[in-house]
């Protein structure tokens, strides 16, 4: 596939990769799981709330009534991701919006980490993980937290999935999941705690977890912040993605 085939195609690919991800999160949680040919959604608990993650250029207007009627009912947070920017979610309430760039890494070699980065396999790397995430992307919500809410150990049994965990001085210093569906790699909560940042943690650990996708086509949702990382990496943005969040 030539990079030009291959980023005109990213938005869609990050999409279906996000509902693959979504979907098995949901699955592990024990959360519902709600499929539709526009969207997915994952109904959640108080802390979890309610996911929505576009799958097309444009919805039905039964899909747009339908993802209201959810964002109504959700027990917690509202949380909505269109990778490509069409539909207009902001009729569902009291919610802050932005873009952020889908990105494009092709196939291609992997330089090695600079500290060890690890495959999580078990029950204290998982935690570790989780621990990292919640911190780094400073998830009050899982706040106080509780072992196995974000990531619970039948995450790691879902097709697909892998959490890789970066150590620095001995001490789990960031993380990340990643997900392989239909021929490509995606990323997800690539986080590094305060304490641990410019020390080249999160390049780390992206190294790490890029290894066993080298061969494939990797996407991303990148923040202001890591935009520069991943374009170090090889990323190169395709189009842009908005999201949604609740303010309270």
């Amino acid at each position: 596939m030539s990079i030009e085939a291959g980023l005109a195609e990213a938005q869609l690919r990050q999409a279906r990769n996000s509902a693959a991800f979504w979907a098995a999160t949901g699955r592990s949680r024990g959360h519902e799981v709600i499929r539709r040919n526009g969207f997915l959604a994952v109904a959640g608990d108080e802390r979890a709330g309610l996911r929505v993650l576009i799958q097309e250029p444009g919805l039905t207007d039964g899909e747009v009534a339908e993802i209201t009627e959810l964002a109504r009912r959700a027990k917690g947070p509202v949380d909505a991701e269109d990778p490509f920017s069409v539909t207009d979610l902001s009729h569902l309430g009291d919610m802050r919006s932005w873009r952020m760039p889908v990105m494009l890494r092709p196939p291609s070699p992997v330089a090695e980490p600079s500290m060890k980065v690890v495959r999580v396999d078990g029950e204290e790397d998982l935690r570790g993980a989780e621990r990292a995430v919640i911190a780094g992307f400073e998830l009050d919500r899982f706040e106080p937290y509780r072992a196995g809410e974000m990531f619970p150990m039948a995450l790691l049994r879902e097709p697909g999935v892998e959490v890789f965990v970066a150590r620095l001085d001995g001490e789990v210093a960031g993380a990340c999941v990643t997900v392989v569906e239909n021929g490509f790699g995606s990323h997800y909560w690539v986080g590094t705690p305060p304490a641990f940042r410019s020390r080249g943690v999160g390049r780390a650990v992206m190294l790490g977890s890029l290894v066993p996708l080298a061969e494939k086509p990797v996407t991303l949702t990148a923040s202001k912040a890591g935009r520069p990382l991943y374009e170090s990496l090889g990323f190169t943005v395709a189009g842009e993605s908005t999201w949604w969040a609740s303010r309270s």
